[in-house]
């Protein structure tokens, strides 16, 4: 027997018929296995600290069940969602208004860089489910615009990355706003002090979920990796774009200047290039995101302000231009394709400087490196000896992270 007949569907999960169709109508076939294990626990009112890669199905294992317990005919706020950025909350506030369309659930965001008196309007109007990133929700609060006395739902999603951005004390603060009785839902990819104490400190025995064990990088996402020259980091890239012709892609570098000088040199060979990074205004950011989500971009040179939380579901290709030091960064770049069980590829730039970095990254995702050309040669300490690290790399063929493959 097919084991697709075993599998739980959305409509095993007793979910209301309205939020049915919806997920009939958008398309979603089965619960992901963040989705089977968070929605049965958020429906039963529970505390709930969910850890699960990026790509997992987050946003809808949180929409689907408050969507099914908004109650459409109390105008008030119901749920609350704190997201890190802007980006993320339009996204957010989309998936939520497309879940609930049918049953009539209003959802909407408010962020900085936006008129808070049209922002304020639109709460006047009344919303089930209010997505917002924290720095503009405290101005609300400060300001006496908002009423969060009637939320039973909150929800603080990429929890790990609004810490990260110094949002402890924000989030610490609309916490202790929440004063009367109510659920809260923590969604993270990795677990930092900080989120602990958050845990021991406000929710009430939470119940885990952990998914980040069980696979490091999904199996739908192939990576290999390039080796060349700082100064050939330019030609090297045009050479695999021309070579695998991506459907869409997404170049990652570090720098707001290293994504612009990219930028020019990738828009002088190829048409559909834009950028992205923290540097543009609002409105900037929302027009290229926008675009890109409907395919008028098909590159689209970033820092980080696009690796985490947002969902470009139709990248066939993810370019790393410039290798970061920490490995949790390359799991959330690399994430941005292969989403939802599609195959996705990644490609990285390597330099002499960053094979380091590339051991850490290899043993956080569990992969061997399959190079694309030559890899790395042996380098030589003085009296011609083979370098421990590399002599290290070279004899180590049967650990995780240290296989060098090479692929034509």
């Amino acid at each position: 027997m097919d084991e697709r007949s075993h599998m739980p569907s959305f409509a095993d999960l007793g979910l209301d018929p309205h939020i049915l169709k919806s997920l009939e109508r958008m398309q979603f076939k089965e619960p992901s296995p963040i989705q089977s294990a968070a929605i049965p626990m958020i429906l039963h009112r529970k505390d709930l600290i969910a850890l699960a890669k990026t790509g997992s199905g987050k946003t809808a294992a949180c929409a689907i069940p408050i969507c099914h317990l908004a109650k459409t005919d109390n105008p008030h706020i119901q749920a609350l969602i704190i997201v890190p950025t802007r980006e993320l909350a339009l996204q957010y506030a989309t998936e939520v208004q497309k879940i609930g369309l049918d049953k009539g659930v209003k959802a909407f965001a408010i962020f900085g860089g936006e008129d808070s008196s049209m922002q304020q309007s639109k709460l006047k109007h009344g919303v089930h489910v209010l997505v917002a990133t924290p720095g503009r929700l405290i101005d609300f609060i400060y300001s006496r615009q908002i009423d969060l006395s009637h939320v039973e739902t909150l929800i603080l999603d990429e929890a790990d990355e609004m810490l990260s951005m110094g949002f402890y004390d924000d989030l610490e603060f609309i916490i202790k706003c929440l004063v009367h009785d109510h659920q809260t839902l923590l969604f993270s990819a990795t677990m930092p002090r900080q989120i602990s104490m958050i845990a021991k400190q406000h929710m009430k025995e939470p119940s885990e979920i952990s998914l980040i064990q069980e696979q490091a990088s999904p199996e739908t996402i192939e990576h290999r990796f390039v080796y060349c020259h700082r100064e050939q980091k330019g030609a090297t890239l045009l050479r695999l774009i021309h070579e695998v012709q991506p459907k869409q892609s997404i170049v990652f570098c570090h720098s707001r200047e290293e994504v612009e000088r990219v930028c020019r040199h990738l828009k002088s060979k190829f048409d559909g290039v834009d950028f992205l990074h923290a540097g543009l205004s609002q409105d900037i950011r929302g027009i290229v995101t926008g675009k890109f989500r409907t395919g008028r971009i098909r590159f689209l040179v970033a820092t980080d302000v696009a690796a985490r939380g947002l969902d470009f579901s139709g990248v066939t290709h993810v370019f790393i231009y410039h290798l970061a030091d920490d490995p949790d960064v390359y799991v959330h770049r690399s994430g941005r394709t292969g989403r939802y069980e599609r195959q996705g590829n990644v490609i990285t730039l390597v330099t002499d400087r960053e094979l380091r970095s590339l051991k850490e990254v290899l043993k956080a995702i569990q992969r061997e490196a399959v190079w694309i050309g030559d890899p790395p040669p042996i380098r030589k300490k003085e009296g011609g000896r083979p370098d421990n690290d590399d002599k290290k790399t070279r004899s180590n063929r049967a650990k995780p992270g240290y296989r060098y493959k090479r692929k034509t």
